[in-house]
Formats: structure tokens, C-alpha cells, sequence
């Protein structure tokens, strides 16, 4: 007999085997699998069915009745309810490991790679590290209703969240006075929004126009409060240390540093290269690249906004003499994109993605171009929750 789904709301009690790149414990019911929000490998737990797809179950967890020597003590008194944090449960160090085991089988399953993942480099602040957070808030039914982030296993419910542990001591210093002026105009509004703060190092902005400055080692950048920029300062200049090193190793006289947003890329790699040309299809991404070329004294930096069909049109560098970073939206890479980036042959490239999922599927399709993984290098840039940043470094022979 095959196993099938469980009953609703039906109780029964489960080993969880592994962790799931999307934070949950996994177990079997006589072969059925269930997902479990917070349970940790190892752990023998109760749990309550709350939803059946059509090859597992979700669960919540009721009691954990053999306890995991990795398990600790949540700092969040909302971890549990809030879905913003997967992983305050469990040791950082135990965090990192399980991270790098979900690169490396994604790297295996979906792009069939076997190369080796590095340890994952850990954040010099697992918790205060944020420097921006975006709380959201509903139609109100009352007078007020909550502000914060969505309840964990739900699609619409919203957590209240007076501080978060995540944040910067700034950002939480200026979160209460952000959430009495929403408080207060609430009862007028027919909409919910999304709010939002951003530290830089002139402080605490709620304006999405204001302009942010922002230090990466010998860089200071000027972008946008609503534009995107890493949010961990904190570990992003061993990144950055990183992907320049990547970029600068293979010996490529030419920098392109495509999806390059206000620069910082290009900026920080420039002094290894003849010439950098960074590559954005928001010109208003590319304005603030160009103004922080200037006010950095940088001048073999030119940043162009390029077309989705012709995105290295008004490039003049020989691609065997060039290396290329790129740095997608979650989605991955546009086909569009690598079409005309395989037509351009860079030697190198350092692929830079906050979702291993879509980095490995656009993977198989370097391979089939020709280059081959050198380097597999995730960071941890947002403890305590499933999300990390991998680079990938990648050679055509």
C-alpha cells in the first residue's frame, strides 16, 4: 500500500531525520513525509497536521518529546510565531553547517555538480545585524491592527513586532516611534502598506527617497533608502573581499559587472583592472553608480544601462580578456541574459546569488557553454533564518 495523506489535524509522532533548505524538520509517517516548522534533526516530536500536498504534510509541532543537544534557547520571544526566523533554536555554529549541506545538495541535485561547497562564512553579528527591515500592516478591522511580519505557516496573517532581535540597535531604537505614528493614522486608512527603515551612517531613515550613505571599506557609496543594497554591513566586506579576489584571480584585463546597481562591484574591483564597465537595466541604478564613481575618485569606471536585449551592446571589451560578476534577483538569471552573456565568452565569471535554487539550475547552462566550477563559497548574510548568499566561480577552460 502507498502511503498517503494524513488526516486533518490528525496527531501522530515522528523522528525527524534532516533539515529542509527551507528551514523545516523533516520526518516520515509510516513513509509519508512531514514537514515540521522548528523541529531539529535528531528530535522525536508530536505534531498536528495542518495542510496536505499531494507528496507531503505540514505540521505544527506540539512537543518535543527527545530534545536535540543543538537545541538552544530562542532570544525572540515571537520565534515560533513570527515567520521571519527558521533557525533561533539552533546553535550558529550547527546553523552554518546545515547551510552549507543545502548548497551542496542543490548543487548535486539540480545542476549535477559534485563539487566541493567551503564552510560557510559566518556573520560577525548573528543577531543586531540588519540595517534595514520592512514591517508591513493591513486595512486595520478596528481602530489599530498589527505591524510587523507574516505569521509562520500562514500567507496572510500578520505577527505584531514591537522589536526585532535581527535588527540594529538603531533601527530598534527607532521602530517604536515609527509604529505610534502608524498607530495614530491608522483609523483613516482604507489600505495596509509596507513600511520602512534603513540605517546608514548618517542614522535611522522611514523616507524611501532619502539618500543612504553607506562605508564598505575604503568605498563610501550613496544609494537610495528603497533601493536594494546588501543589509548585512556587518559581513558585507568579506564578501565583497571575496568576489573581487574571485574576479581578479583569472589574470582578465577587463571587468563587467552586470545587474551592477549602484556600483558596488565595480567599484571595489576597479583598481584590479585596466578598465570596469558595469552593466544595469534601471537607469536610475546606473545615475547613482556613475555619482559614486566620482565622489570615490574612481575614473576606469563607466556604468551603462543597457536594454534586456542588448545587454552588452555598448561594451568594446574582447570577452576572452574579460571576467563578469553577476548578481540577479532571486529569480536567477533572464535566458535572454545568459544567451547574450555566452555569446560575449568571458573567461571567468563569479556568479553571486541570493538563492542557491536558481543559481544552480542557471548552473547546467554554463556547463553546457563550456565553463567549469572552480569555487563554491556560501555567506551567512542573514542569520538565524534559511537564507544565505552563495558565490560560485566559474572558468571556461
Amino acid at each position: 500500500m502507498h502511503p498517503g495523506p494524513l488526516g486533518y489535524h490528525q496527531e501522530i509522532e515522528l523522528e525527524i531525520e534532516t533539515l529542509t533548505n527551507e528551514g523545516c524538520g523533516l520526518g516520515r509517517h509510516d513513509g509519508w513525509v512531514v514537514m515540521v516548522s522548528f523541529a531539529l534533526p535528531a528530535e522525536r516530536v508530536r505534531v498536528r497536521v495542518y495542510r496536505n500536498h499531494s507528496n507531503f504534510s505540514e505540521a505544527d509541532l506540539l512537543e518535543v518529546l527527545r530534545v536535540s543537544p543543538d537545541r538552544i534557547a530562542p532570544v525572540c520571544p515571537l520565534f515560533g510565531c513570527c515567520g521571519g526566523c527558521q533557525y533561533q533554536n539552533l546553535a550558529y555554529p550547527v546553523q552554518l553547517e546545515w547551510k552549507r549541506r543545502h548548497v551542496a545538495e542543490v548543487l548535486q541535485r539540480l545542476a549535477r555538480i559534485g563539487a566541493p561547497v567551503e564552510p560557510v562564512v559566518a556573520s560577525p553579528r548573528p543577531f543586531g545585524y540588519r540595517s534595514k527591515i520592512t514591517p508591513h500592516f493591513d486595512r486595520p478591522k478596528g481602530s489599530t491592527g498589527p505591524i510587523g511580519f507574516l505569521e509562520s505557516g500562514k500567507r496572510h496573517s500578520l505577527v505584531d513586532v514591537p522589536q526585532c532581535p535581527l535588527a540594529t540597535e538603531a533601527i530598534n531604537a527607532a521602530l517604536p516611534e515609527l509604529r505610534a505614528r502608524v498607530k495614530r493614522e491608522m483609523p483613516g486608512r482604507k489600505t495596509g502598506a509596507t513600511l520602512l527603515l534603513r540605517e546608514g551612517c548618517g542614522g535611522v531613515t522611514s523616507d524611501p527617497a532619502a539618500t543612504i550613505t553607506e562605508r564598505v571599506g575604503d568605498l563610501e557609496l550613496r544609494f537610495g533608502a528603497g533601493d536594494f543594497f546588501q543589509n548585512n554591513p556587518f559581513i558585507l566586506p568579506l564578501l565583497v573581499g571575496h568576489v573581487v579576489a574571485e574576479a581578479s584571480g583569472g589574470h582578465a584585463r577587463f571587468l563587467v559587472d552586470a545587474y551592477c546597481g549602484s556600483g558596488l562591484f565595480a567599484l571595489a574591483a576597479a583598481k584590479h583592472f585596466e578598465r570596469v564597465a558595469g552593466v544595469e537595466v534601471s537607469e536610475r541604478a546606473v545615475l547613482s553608480a556613475r555619482a559614486n564613481a566620482a565622489h570615490n575618485g574612481i575614473v576606469n569606471c563607466t556604468f551603462l544601462a543597457g536594454t534586456a536585449e542588448a545587454i552588452f551592446a555598448g561594451l568594446h571589451f574582447e570577452g576572452g580578456e574579460s571576467a563578469v560578476i553577476i548578481d540577479p534577483p532571486r529569480k536567477g538569471c533572464d535566458g535572454l541574459f545568459l544567451d547574450q552573456l555566452f555569446v560575449f565568452r568571458p573567461r571567468r565569471v563569479v556568479y553571486v546569488s541570493c538563492n542557491p535554487a536558481t543559481q544552480m539550475r542557471d548552473l547546467v547552462r554554463f556547463v553546457a557553454a563550456g565553463y567549469r566550477v572552480e569555487r563554491v563559497r556560501p555567506f551567512d548574510l542573514f542569520p538565524q533564518t534559511k537564507h544565505l548568499e552563495c558565490v560560485v566561480t566559474l572558468e571556461r577552460p
